[in-house]
């Protein structure tokens, strides 16, 4: 059996100046971890022998039909213009078109250094590479917008950050990997030629009904809005939210010092380098509007009147703060049980949150536990969900079946911190028990499965996760 990709490549059309032309940097010893069977029948690609597979998604083997190039972009971190970023330490092997009719980009993460590393060494470590790969798929069954993983290969090799680790590379799959910051490098360099070709491009890729730069800011909004109410939904934290790492296909991308919430508060910081909580939990809808205003500002650029541009770019823009409510709210009363929408509603989600910020409670067994009576056990003051539950259970009463609703609302599992380190810790040692493991149970995040109910304990005090890293 021969591993067959069947691309069809378009992004390594356009003009060079998009991107640099190179192949992945071989590895030492390259050995297939893990390999993601579903999506790549999905995807129309054919498994091969495991050892020809560590050679293809180590970086050792390019593939027939690929067009291997680093993409150049800039962006904003931690709201500072960096003006030349780029893939520095990932390779696009190509396009494919699946068995679904989506076009999807196969992206070598952690495969050597490329002309846009500056002084990294172009490679990424086994313990973020298998985090993105659970936490990714995790997302993908909680049914959220977001880049997929195909493979894992150990690459035989160490990796130096804070002291020796083994290398890994992670073989990531996406819709595009087109960010805002690939927009803001052509329009900060005056090139209205290539940001014309760009937009073009991903009009044709993405949103074929847009009609012109603003319809592509419009559609990049409103598949956003509907992405951060979804992470909100599920107490995800991003980490990172750059402009570099923000995707205009609306998916999720680049999960680097991301988690999940155990406890839940709205100022929840994960990230070891969002010293200023920039990328707080509570705060990914307003950085979404921000990163969006940066995306407007580049696409205005190529536009014949540039003041009618800015007029309509900045009602686009003031519209996604009511379009991502509407959509959080929706997801929330969900999570209530509830399907349909009264006034009171924002009051009833916003009064249990406040509850449960001051009480210490689960955010991902509390909602789920509105479903099954436990969610007072998460309270240190039961009375306080006594309190609110009242109004609760009064707003249900026309509801026809709200434990349903909730139930495929609120997920049972979720990647939790210290579960995702317990499993990097054994696989470093060579133990891929607990990962296979939770990636069947999180593949089906809203079934109960009571043989696993040990994977929704929140972390103990020796085990609570303070700080999350970039780490790749």
């Amino acid at each position: 059996m021969t591993l067959t990709i069947p691309f069809d490549n378009t992004y390594a059309a356009l003009p060079e100046g998009f991107y640099s032309k190179l192949p992945p940097q071989p590895v030492k010893a390259p050995k297939l971890a893990a390999f993601n069977e579903d999506l790549a029948n999905t995807m129309g690609v054919a498994p091969g022998e495991a050892a020809e597979m560590a050679e293809v998604f180590g970086g050792n083997l390019v593939p027939e039909g690929a067009e291997p190039l680093a993409q150049l972009y800039s962006g904003h971190q931690f709201g500072t213009y960096n003006p030349q970023l780029g893939d520095g330490r990932a390779i696009l092997l190509g396009e494919v078109v699946g068995t679904d009719g989506k076009r999807r980009d196969i992206q070598l993460k952690g495969s050597g250094r490329t002309p846009y590393s500056r002084n990294g060494d172009g490679r990424a470590w086994l313990g973020p590479v298998l985090r993105e790969y659970v936490v990714s798929e995790a997302m993908h069954a909680l049914g959220i917008p977001t880049t997929r993983a195909l493979a894992a290969v150990e690459t035989g090799e160490t990796v130096w950050r804070e002291g020796g680790m083994p290398g890994a590379v992670l073989t990531r799959v996406a819709a595009s990997h087109l960010r805002v910051g690939t927009f803001q490098i052509f329009a900060a360099r005056g090139d209205k030629h290539s940001l014309q070709q760009l937009t073009d491009y991903a009009i044709a890729r993405h949103y074929p009904e847009a009609d012109g730069p603003m319809g592509l800011l419009r559609a990049v909004r409103d598949a956003q809005s509907e992405l951060i109410a979804a992470w909100m939904g599920v107490g995800f934290i991003h980490g990172v939210m750059n402009t570099d790492n923000f995707s205009i296909s609306g998916e999720t991308i680049d999960y680097g010092p991301c988690a999940f919430m155990d406890v839940y508060h709205p100022h929840t910081v994960f990230s070891s380098i969002d010293r200023g909580r920039r990328y707080a939990y509570a705060n990914q809808p307003t950085i979404a509007v921000w990163n969006l205003a940066q995306l407007a500002t580049a696409l205005i650029q190529q536009m014949e009147d540039p003041q009618a541009g800015v007029e309509e770019a900045t009602e686009i823009v003031h519209a996604m703060p009511e379009l991502t409510e509407g959509a959080w709210l929706s997801r929330f009363r969900a999570k209530l049980g509830i399907s349909s929408a009264q006034e009171g509603d924002l009051e009833l989600v916003t009064s249990l949150l406040g509850r449960m910020a001051e009480n210490q409670s689960d955010f991902t067994n509390t909602f789920r536990g509105l479903a099954d009576g436990t969610a007072r056990d998460q309270f240190t003051d039961p009375a306080a969900f006594d309190a609110w539950a009242e109004g609760w259970q009064a707003r249900l009463q026309n509801e026809p079946d709200p434990q349903a609703v909730m139930r495929a609302a609120s997920p049972a599992f979720i990647p939790r911190n210290h579960r995702i380190e317990e499993m990097i810790a054994g696989a470093v040692a060579g133990d891929y028990t607990l990962f296979h493991r939770l990636s069947e149970v999180l593949a089906n995040p809203y079934q109960d499965q009571p043989d696993h109910a040990d994977l929704q304990r929140p972390p103990l005090p020796d085990e609570v996760v303070q700080a999350t890293f970039c780490g790749t």
